[in-house]
């Protein structure tokens, strides 16, 4: 079965109503972790860890005035015509107006799952660090005590990689964080 394009305006339409959870891309739908994995949720690891580094920035994103989402608000790339679900995504810029999306994040985290994972570290990286108003990009493994974390610099975008123990610079939240945070009550230090 050949799958049909859908106009982004078809696509906020039928996200609302979906039983699933979806990303567009260039016109086409794609279920998050694959079609059958889509409805079962993800790993225990990732749902902790998610809301390990969403709990530990919120006071910081409360603080400078910013905006910070996990997993089911929408980041809309217009140049790449995509939408992605981060799993975590921090907006400090003017609020664009829109309900289901940020379009100007500064930092954008993606845990990794095996369905996830070339996505993430790739086709997500090459949309991602083209956003003018991203700082900083974390692929955070869930099975062991390693980050990547992606800073930008003047001229390109500079790649950490982080074990053990280990603090992360966050530049638009004036904060750091720690791997002890990302990973608490998963894979203690």
């Amino acid at each position: 079965m050949t799958q049909k394009a859908l106009s982004v305006e078809d696509y906020l339409r039928t996200e609302e109503l979906s039983p699933v959870k979806r990303e567009y891309v260039g016109g086409f739908v794609y279920p998050l972790h694959g079609a059958a994995r889509a409805q079962a949720g993800t790993s225990k690891n990732h749902v902790t860890i998610t809301g390990n580094i969403h709990y530990a920035l919120t006071l910081a994103s409360r603080r400078a005035g910013c905006r910070l989402s996990a997993s089911d608000m929408k980041l809309r790339i217009e140049d790449s015509n995509a939408f992605y679900s981060p799993d975590v995504m921090v907006a400090c810029g003017p609020d664009n107006g829109e309900a289901y999306f940020e379009t100007e994040p500064c930092l954008l985290v993606e845990v990794l799952s095996k369905g996830t994972a070339s996505v993430d570290r790739h086709a997500k990286y090459q949309a991602y660090t083209a956003i003018p108003s991203l700082q900083t990009y974390l692929i955070v493994e869930q099975n062991e005590r390693r980050v990547y974390a992606y800073g930008r610099s003047v001229k390109q975008w500079q790649l950490s990689e982080l074990v053990g123990q280990a603090d992360i610079a966050l530049p638009c939240l004036n904060r750091s964080l720690s791997l002890d945070e990302i990973y608490c009550g998963v894979l203690e230090g």
